[in-house]
């Protein structure tokens, strides 16, 4: 079961870079749609410090840490891309480290998120679902900021058919 979330996962971390990837250049990273919107670079930064505030001593110490400072993740700045990187990679980083330690006997054990106990599985249900989201924005965002010539990440339209012969390609990341 805990290879399952590692996959899941990877999987939604390799959707997100393939989706950076394709934006034109670091201003469009900052782009917003909108005054209460955000753009791909705030979303980096709550997934990354997300993901490190969630795993850092994951089994022992409270999913919210004292350090993390939630509100500042949403500030409507120009990031650079190293700024971006360093964050994403880093949230990623402790979230990998932290589940190669785990094992199914650890499942049923209880954390703590905001003073919540939940089970080590319901904790990351919950956190692979909020990366989901979050990733899901990144994408929709990318499409809109690359206009044409978009590398399809998941299947395309009209390749249903082609797809269904190989089912199994888009469980792999890349």
């Amino acid at each position: 079961m805990i290879e399952d979330f590692v996959t899941e996962f990877a999987r939604y971390r390799s959707i997100g870079e393939k989706a950076i990837g394709q934006v034109p250049d670091e201003e469009d990273l900052n782009r917003v749609f909108g005054e209460e919107n955000n753009s791909i670079a705030i979303v980096m930064r709550h997934i990354g410090g997300n993901l490190r505030s969630r795993f850092t001593d994951f089994l022992i110490s409270d999913g919210e840490k004292p350090w993390r400072n939630r509100d500042t993740e949403f500030e409507n700045r120009q990031f650079t891309l190293d700024e971006l990187n360093a964050v994403w990679r880093g949230g990623w980083e402790v979230l990998e480290r932290e589940l190669s330690t785990l094992s199914d006997a650890d499942l049923e054990r209880q954390v703590s998120i905001r003073g919540q106990s939940l089970s080590v599985s319901a904790a990351l249900a919950r956190s692979v679902a909020h990366i989901a989201y979050h990733v899901g924005q990144i994408v929709l965002l990318a499409r809109i900021l690359k206009e044409r010539d978009w590398q399809w990440i998941s299947i395309p339209k009209g390749k249903s058919e082609e797809y269904n012969e190989a089912p199994d390609k888009e469980k792999k990341p890349v």
